[in-house]
């Protein structure tokens, strides 16, 4: 980059764009990194540990997580109801939100999945909730004010009806300003509805619209850099596809990038990195279980298929990822970076970072309290972790260890 010396008549003007840039840019947590994907000082994985603290129970299956800007936390359970944390004063008693009237919660695997807050929050007080709907549970993406659940509006609907599992539900604003919502393959095993690699649907998808707009009888307008836009046959709402069950993914705020967990039949769980210009990627579901083939009948010679950045098998009691996000807070400055994970039925927590020079470092870092559902953050980017049946919130943090060996 070449530099230009300025005039001094010139600094006034050059401070008023270097303040206006500012306001401009896509906000991050309070103490994040300003650019780049990983701190140049970060410390070895395994020189890291993951401690827990319990700072709330008595939560009824909670299962997604998001934080506010006024430092609260809300937490999303199974049945449909929203409760609200903050540090300060514990777990509200009552909920903040209830739309049980409008949820599904049968089976395992439905209910209500996914909530973030609007980037405007602090002046709509809007949310964006992703859950499983009665009569049929149909997966089902909506807006609502959070002091007026009679006026939700759905935005975008899919049909899910033959069987409960498999109904992804992550949903999370963009770098870009774009909406991203996950939805699982259709459930029971095998890709029954061969919906992974069929881009006529978006089961087994991440959708990515924009919501600050409508176009015709749509609530909702698709960008038009998405992949699949003008494709005949295919739904331009697909960001990426080839997935079974995304069970939680998220945008780091640094660099805007998708961070998915995606679980796995019997063999394995896989983490997947999609850089913000590889809209379009194809994770391999169900050719591919991971990096290994699953259904060569679903394979093509003339596709690419994005491999998974971490995969594990299901020995030692793993069964099922919970998928992380990238740890961009203040208070352990040498983890920034390290995207964190975990297994729902063994509790291992993963971290995975991105090398300076290409490819990936991994570790196991510990454990986290039993059957993790969520991991999410404040506003500040600190962790905390959802607990399913126990119905605990925990906060977490870092410490540095000495490596084996050492």
């Amino acid at each position: 980059m070449s530099r230009r010396r300025c005039r001094p008549i010139t600094v006034l003007a050059a401070l008023f764009v270097l303040a206006l840039s500012a306001l401009l840019l896509p906000s991050t947590p309070t103490g994040t990194a300003a650019a780049g994907a990983v701190q140049p000082h970060a410390v070895p994985l395994d020189e890291l540990t993951v401690v827990s603290e319990q700072v709330a129970s008595g939560l009824r299956r909670p299962i997604a997580i998001t934080g506010l800007p006024d430092g609260r936390m809300l937490i999303a359970e199974k049945n449909g109801t929203v409760r609200a944390y903050h540090p300060s004063t514990g777990l509200a008693a009552e909920p903040v939100l209830d739309l049980t009237a409008r949820i599904d919660p049968s089976d395992n695997e439905r209910g209500l999945l996914g909530i973030t807050p609007a980037p405007d929050f602090a002046w709509t007080g809007m949310l964006y909730v992703a859950y499983t709907s009665l009569p049929a549970g149909a997966l089902t993406l909506a807006r609502v004010p959070i002091s007026a659940p009679d006026q939700l509006q759905v935005l975008l609907t899919q049909e899910h009806a033959e069987y409960g599992n498999h109904n992804g539900g992550q949903v999370a604003f963009g770098r870009d300003g774009y909406l991203y919502w996950s939805l699982g393959d259709g459930g029971h095993t095998n890709d029954p509805f061969k919906a992974g690699q069929n881009l006529g649907t978006l089961l087994g998808k991440i959708v990515r619209i924009d919501v600050k707009r409508a176009c015709g009888p749509k609530p909702y307008c698709v960008p038009g850099s998405n992949p699949f836009v003008g494709v005949p046959g295919a739904r331009p709402e697909i960001w990426v596809y080839g997935l079974r069950n995304p069970w939680r993914f998220s945008i780091d705020p640094v660099d805007g990038s998708l961070w998915i967990g995606d679980v796995g039949q019997g063999l394995v769980e896989e983490i997947n990195h999609i850089r913000p210009w590889q809209g379009g990627a194809n994770l391999g579901w169900s050719c591919r279980e991971g990096t290994p083939v699953f259904d060569p009948q679903q394979c093509r010679s003339d596709v690419r298929y994005t491999d998974p950045v971490f995969e594990y098998d299901h020995y030692n009691d793993n069964c099922s990822v919970t998928g992380g996000v990238v740890y961009r807070g203040s208070k352990t400055p040498e983890a920034r970076g390290t995207y964190v994970a975990s297994d729902y039925c063994s509790t291992r927590v993963f971290a995975v970072r991105p090398q300076h020079g290409g490819g990936y470092d991994s570790a196991t870092i510990g454990n986290f309290p039993t059957q993790p559902t969520a991991i999410g953050t404040d506003v500040h980017g600190e962790l905390y972790v959802l607990s399913d049946l126990p119905g605990w919130l925990s906060r977490v943090r870092f410490e540095r260890v000495q490596p084996a060996g050492s």
